[in-house]
């Protein structure tokens, strides 16, 4: 299929018929937007839309355009097809989904480019990330977006079968059903890949599409089994760092210090006879040393001894000057509630100051990207959350058109947002023209420390006022961070586009992604949240939960010490609260019953905390102290809404997976700066929990019929403040910084 190249955004283009004052009436909606399908079928496939091809075998594979990094995609998406078709699952399969704006995710869009698009017009983010052929895996997105689309690709395909065997019997269709990879009406019965060729040439029925009704052999809802994991268990998967070609050579790089870098010398000389060295390529930011190994590449990196000239200092002091200087200035209020002035006018009021350290991705995959240049086409293969992103950085970097890259997917060893960046698409790009031969780059493991986009360092002054009886009067959140969403996009989008859209909006509005998660999810009538951008000179990138990482840990610990203030017990304070939120408070007292709540008195070493992101809702019950100078967490107990559930299996293992993710971002994963360059430089030095620190953990998912919500990341934020209050009713002290013992 052929893709028209994307238009230049400009103010002009954005803003049509009066300008923002007015209104935005943006340029594509009267632009046709018709895409056609570009799945490719292999022999005896046949095609059914963009999401769903069966084989003259019976075999369903489903395109996912979603990158797997563990999460469970692979399966969930494919599981929502098969259900709807009415496949046995035994004959499902699963493959990556070529570029296409039909697979375009503006949820995840509007989540990760914060202010840049959240603030637009559904219609007009919608519109843009089709048009841009936005495809983003992010933001626990997945389900939330993908499920609609995938039912009725399942839906229609049922139909078309339907219609060819009836025809084939003398039938009418709407007495067919489909089960277990078969057509049924009556005691006829054929299987899906005997009828796929003729349903192709069928037609759907006007009006509304017919979905499948009835209990009987339904796949949503069944913990069936993972479809990536046998392939991970015998070692059929493909990662990034697996692809192997003919005449491949490998290279590693070295990037200079944070900040305004320039590479001012290499010592060439000192590797020109060592074994196995092919090459030694320079740009200005890094310098790669290729080799016939990657240890030999890597070792010459060393010998090289590169040398970068940086501006500008950026340290733990800087940091912390940068972020106390805008906290003390007026901010940007990015929500109001009630009249806040009003609340705290001539009242006593109660204030404490959280802070959170930068963040380190530390997926156990290092970055990696393998390229070939060949007849004027750069071929790519590397795990990527941002495939037609990474595609135009590869080609802006060797000067090619976009349709001259050919990206394929690989599934990721973990990520947590780190799969965002395109540096190494950009780099390998180099190196594979440059060279004309295939060539792998990795970066390091100190160099995925020290050149990592990292969950940004914040800091928090809370402010509330106590009414009689305990109630919350008025509460206001001033939070300094970097401008994280519009960074995020002037990377990824391009600085033209991401200044186009922000200049769409008038007045100052904070940063959504900065500050996201910061309302507090209970009925209070007075709330206020400020944003006080900070220029800390760090690269910031998306981080798994995002802003909910830092501001539910403000939020939780802030709400569990106006508790004591008040004189209430911290889980009959936070239920009072809640208000008509009944998924919440269903949370909060499955973990008080589950995990023997004592009330946080002083020694129980308990600790609760609960919070809503992505349309779920999570509560947390954590049972921690300090033993030896570390924190120990002896038990988690957590109970989730997260709507309507595709595969329990999964979830639970998100939750598990997230708890965990959680409890490391409390007690380490984090490093401080030293000039221009992170401390941590490897695992070792990030205090994560091993298999002996892992505590017991209880997991309810509540039932429910609502929509689904965000699962993958959702356990992540609230752990952290569940073991600092935790702590307290422990130690009897107030721990208001992350890490936790830092």
């Amino acid at each position: 299929m052929s893709v028209p190249p994307n238009p230049k955004l400009t103010r002009r283009t954005l803003l049509i018929g009066g300008g923002a004052g007015v209104g935005l009436i943006v340029a594509w909606g009267v632009w046709p937007r018709r895409y056609g399908v570009n799945l490719a079928a292999a022999e005896g496939e046949t095609v059914f839309g963009p999401y769903l091809k069966i084989g003259a075998d019976g075999q369903v594979t489903v395109a996912v355009p979603q990158a797997e990094h563990g999460q469970g995609v692979y399966t969930a998406l494919p599981q929502i097809v098969a259900d709807e078709l009415g496949a046995d699952w035994r004959t499902v399969a699963v493959e990556a989904a070529p570029i296409n704006p039909l697979y375009a995710n503006p949820l995840a869009a509007g989540i990760l480019f914060g202010d840049a698009l959240a603030l637009l017009p559904e219609a007009t983010r919608t519109a843009y990330a089709e048009r841009n052929t936005l495809m983003l895996t992010g933001g626990s997105t997945s389900i939330r977006r993908f499920e609609g689309p995938l039912r009725e690709a399942g839906a229609a395909a049922r139909v078309l079968l339907c219609k060819a065997a009836a025809r084939g019997w003398g039938g009418d269709w709407r007495s067919c059903g489909t089960a277990d990879g078969f057509v049924v009406m009556g005691e006829q019965r054929e299987r899906f890949g005997k009828l796929a060729e003729a349903a192709a040439g069928e037609s759907l029925p006007g009006g509304e599409l017919p979905f499948r009704t009835g209990e009987e052999k339904r796949l949503v809802g069944q913990p069936l089994p993972r479809l990536d994991a046998p392939a991970k268990v015998d070692g059929r998967a493909t990662f990034g760092g697996d692809i192997r070609l003919a005449g491949m050579v490998f290279a590693s790089v070295r990037q200079g210090p944070i900040g305004d870098t320039r590479r001012i010398a290499v010592d060439k000389a000192a590797v020109e006879r060592l074994p196995g060295m092919v090459a030694v390529v320079e740009n200005p930011g890094w310098v790669a040393a290729v080799a016939t190994t990657w240890w030999a590449a890597n070792r010459a990196l060393d010998a090289m001894a590169p040398r970068f000239e940086t501006h500008g200092l950026i340290d733990d002091a800087s940091i912390t000057a940068a972020l106390d200087g805008a906290l003390a200035v007026e901010g940007a209020r990015v929500h109001a509630g009630g009249d806040i002035d009003a609340a705290f006018a001539g009242a006593r009021t109660q204030t404490a100051t959280y802070r959170v350290r930068a963040a380190l991705h530390a997926a156990i995959e290092p970055t990696s990207a393998t390229a070939v240049w060949r007849d004027g086409t750069l071929t790519l293969w590397l795990p990527t959350q941002a495939p037609t992103l990474a595609r135009a950085a590869a080609a802006r970097a060797i000067g090619v058109a976009e349709n001259r890259v050919i990206l394929h997917p690989t599934i990721a060893g973990g990520s947590f947002g780190a799969n965002l960046d395109t540096r190494v698409a950009e780099q390998v790009a180099v190196l594979a023209r440059r060279l004309d031969r295939p060539v792998q780059l990795t970066w390091s493991r100190g160099e995925d420390c020290l050149a990592d986009q990292y969950r940004t360092p914040a800091a928090a002054r809370m402010t509330a006022r106590l009414a009689r009886g305990g109630r919350i009067a008025g509460w206001q959140a001033r939070i300094a961070a970097p401008r994280t969403g519009r960074d995020l996009a002037r990377r990824l989008l391009g600085g033209d586009v991401a200044a186009s859209l922000a200049m769409a909006l008038p007045g100052d509005h904070g940063d959504a992604l900065a500050t996201d998660g910061a309302v507090p999810p209970y009925g209070i009538a007075n709330v206020a949240v400020d944003h006080h951008p900070a220029e800390l000179g760090l690269p910031a990138g998306w981080w798994r939960s995002g802003a909910h990482s830092y501001t539910a840990f403000f939020t939780e610990c802030f709400l569990d010490e106006l508790a004591g203030f008040a004189g209430v017990e911290a889980h009959s304070f936070r239920i009072a609260m809640l208000g008509g939120d009944v998924a919440l408070a269903r949370c909060l007292s499955s973990v008080a019953t589950m995990g023997g709540w004592q009330g946080g008195v002083p020694g129980s070493a308990q600790g609760i905390a609960c919070h809503r992101m992505r349309g779920s809702a999570i509560a947390c019950l954590a049972e921690a102290r300090i033993e030896g100078g570390r924190v120990k967490v002896d038990r988690l107990v957590a109970a989730v809404d997260c709507g309507r559930i595709v595969n329990p299996d999964l979830v639970r293992q998100q939750i598990e997976g997230g708890l965990l993710f959680g409890m490391a971002m409390a007690t380490g994963a984090a490093t401080g700066f030293t000039a221009n360059l992170p401390d941590v430089r490897g695992f070792g030095g990030l205090n994560l929990p091993r298999l002996a620190d892992s505590p017991e953990m209880l997991i309810e998912l509540v039932e429910s019929d609502a929509d689904p919500g965000g699962v993958s990341e959702l356990a992540v934020p609230v752990v952290a403040p569940a073991i600092a209050n935790a702590l307290y009713a422990a130690t009897g002290r107030r721990y208001r910084s992350l890490p936790l013992l830092a």
